[in-house]
């Protein structure tokens, strides 16, 4: 057993003697035992683990051991101090370590100026792992909602009809756009105040081409002011696209879709002041909206025209639902390219999310039944209940 020299507790740690030398103030305090040293699992190869046992006199709790030092030796160089920890441990990871690198550890029990090591670790190497397989359930989840979403692809290719629960919102689209018909006024369709990178923007410009179609096919007029240049310009691609699947190519116009500002309140002024000039019969607000929300709807409702709102977020949908007649909320703004389109990409990935939630569902229900019996006592639910717990910590 190697023994170290004498460290009096705050002093700076150096190489390890051959030899414990010194007048130590209180009696010897025994070792700790047990030192294991053991790469760390699913990691780069830098780190290794370290336990022991307590020195007894710690254990003891009667304050004679003030901590424990930390010794490492990498490969056939000298034991060098490199941490210090409070009594009562028992562990401690060393990283930033060189992979493939043999070491070798000793602790120290640390007492009022005596020191009373271990004996040294077998030599360990740090080694990387290339597959962690504590994530092993979090891979057969993927893999499940995965199969799911190419099942369901595949089945809307071959034809089946998969059932999407009706959206009152997009249920009123033709209704809404054949009485701006009727009446003789334009619709207006504003797609959030954000860029193309928000995925909000992104399901707005993909509704906005059910929309164009219906349009050109009843010959209505659009205006669709934005904030952003790049949402203009898919905007105006969008329309148009919709115009020529109609068979109306002459009738698209790029006056369609106006830039406005990218100021917020500046944009906001303009578009009420279209609402109050043009009376649009319908209004879509569909996309991220912030404060200006509640300005935009009041003035849609002061005008008389039904109003289809749709975001995503929280925060706005009160005044949504409020101000307007139907509010697709959260993700039925983001179902309704899949809703409208009918392709068989959307519909299937559309699906597949919902057997997710549906594992999340029953996994949850699962689970507040385990907790509450095993509450109650019982050792079946409380080893569900561990069960879960340990599952959805790697997750």
């Amino acid at each position: 057993m190697l023994a170290l020299g004498l460290i009096a507790a705050g002093s700076v740690y150096g190489q390890v003697p051959d030899r414990a030398a010194g007048p130590g103030t209180g009696a010897p305090v025994a070792p700790p035992t047990s030192v294991l040293a053991s790469d760390h699992e699913y990691d780069d190869g830098e780190r290794l683990d370290l336990t022991w046992v307590p020195s007894i006199d710690d254990r003891l709790g009667d304050g004679e051991v003030q901590g424990y030092i930390i010794y490492r030796q990498a490969a056939q160089g000298s034991f060098d101090s490199v941490a210090s920890v409070p009594s009562q441990t028992n562990a401690y990871a060393d990283e930033g370590l060189a992979r493939g690198t043999a070491y070798r550890y000793i602790v120290a029990a640390l007492s009022r100026g005596d020191t009373a090591a271990s004996a040294p670790t077998e030599a360990v190497a740090p080694d990387r792992e290339w597959i962690n397989f504590g994530r092993k359930w979090l891979f057969l989840l993927a893999l499940v909602i995965g199969g799911a979403v190419v099942y369901f692809i595949q089945a809307a290719k071959a034809g089946r009809r998969l059932f999407i629960r009706p959206i009152a919102g997009l249920e009123a689209v033709d209704e809404a756009i054949g009485r701006a018909t009727e009446m003789g006024r334009p619709i207006l369709y504003i797609p959030g105040i954000q860029d193309m990178d928000d995925v909000q923007t992104l399901a707005a410009i993909t509704i906005l081409g059910r929309v164009a179609r219906q349009v050109a096919d009843y010959d209505t007029k659009i205006r669709m002011p934005v904030s952003r240049s790049l949402v203009m310009t898919a905007g105006r691609e969008t329309i148009k696209a919709g115009y020529q699947a109609a068979g109306r190519p002459d009738g698209y116009s790029d006056e369609m879709v106006q830039y406005i500002t990218d100021e917020q309140f500046g944009y906001v002024a303009a578009v009420d002041g279209i609402m109050v000039r043009e009376k649009p019969a319908t209004v879509f607000l569909l996309g991220a909206f912030f404060a200006e929300s509640l300005i935009l709807a009041e003035a849609g409702n002061s005008v008389g025209a039904i109003q289809i709102a749709g975001t995503a977020r929280p925060a706005q949908l009160p005044f949504f639902v409020a101000a307007c007649d139907f509010t697709l909320i959260g993700e039925e703004l983001f179902a309704a390219s899949a809703y409208l389109s009918g392709e068989p990409k959307a519909l299937g990935s559309l699906k597949g999310q919902d057997v997710g939630k549906g594992i999340a569902l029953a996994a949850i229900l699962v689970g507040v039944a385990a907790a509450t019996l095993a509450g109650l006592g019982s050792e079946t639910a409380d080893a569900v209940w561990r069960w879960l717990t340990k599952v959805f910590s790697t997750i």
